[in-house]
């Protein structure tokens, strides 16, 4: 199976992750199934998003791999290399949803040299990507997983801005760094988010039109959005008839048709 694969990239405040997970809920009430959500960015919490609950990180298995040298009791089994070892545990980051499967990335928290544990999840995550048929990946505005290679290749990324003419500027400069890492990607798609009304004025419209920003959508201020990660329920499950909801909605639409 040939996995499409779209990344969310913007500042963080943008709404960049409900937005994300809106687009995974889309996709599993629609039946384009199955789908890899990973969770890129630092900040990690599209899982709140989603509602659902982290166990381990790829993170955290990172981070044993490459202390392993220099623990007093290598936490890696005599009998195994380190590539078997990250078999083994690898998939028990794997978080299995009724309608998607997850992985969270988390930090890397040591000063070592990560690049041989990096080369080993990149193999495994590109070993389990041939089994969806969407990857969506949460990013932060580095998009640091994607540029060093250890995520799979882009078909599409997402740029989410609010709406000011600074938060314009700040996603023109992501996709700057979108062409000079050269990942490859087939098309960058702008998302304004939080317009009151759902409209941009001008300054907005003529900045996006300056920097050459290809705009897929607009979502409008949605007062749910807020009520609902107050009270901690998953943002992703907002009704269909909520302003912000209905806009993802639509532009899901254009996006994966």
């Amino acid at each position: 199976m040939a996995t499409y694969t779209l990344a969310v990239a913007g500042k963080g405040g943008t709404g960049k992750t409900t937005i994300c997970g809106m687009l995974i809920d889309w996709l599993c009430k629609n039946g384009k199934t199955p789908v890899l959500a990973v969770d890129a960015d630092a900040n990690s919490n599209l899982n709140e998003v989603l509602g659902v609950e982290i166990e381990h990180t790829l993170g955290e298995i990172r981070e044993i791999i490459a202390s392993a040298d220099k623990a007093e009791v290598s936490p890696i089994p005599a009998s195994m290399s380190k590539k078997e070892f990250m078999d083994a545990k690898f998939h028990t980051a794997l978080i299995e949803e009724d309608d998607f499967d997850m992985l969270v990335m988390g930090r890397t928290q040591g000063k070592g040299c990560y690049c041989f544990v990096n080369d080993l999840l990149s193999a495994e995550l590109r070993k389990l990507q041939g089994a969806y048929k969407y990857m969506i990946v949460d990013n932060e505005a580095g998009m640091e997983h994607i540029s060093r290679g250890v995520l799979p290749s882009v078909n599409c990324i997402i740029l989410v801005s609010d709406c000011s003419r600074r938060g314009i500027q700040a996603v023109a400069r992501i996709a700057e760094l979108v062409k000079e890492v050269d990942i490859g990607v087939d098309h960058a798609y702008l998302i304004v988010n939080r317009a009151p009304g759902g409209v941009l004025n001008e300054g907005v419209k003529e900045e996006i039109e300056k920097n050459g920003l290809d705009l897929i959508g607009v979502v409008p201020h949605d007062e749910l959005v807020y009520e609902y990660d107050s009270e901690g329920r998953p943002t992703a499950k907002l009704p269909d008839d909520s302003p912000a909801r209905a806009a993802v909605n639509k532009i899901a639409e254009k996006l994966f048709a």
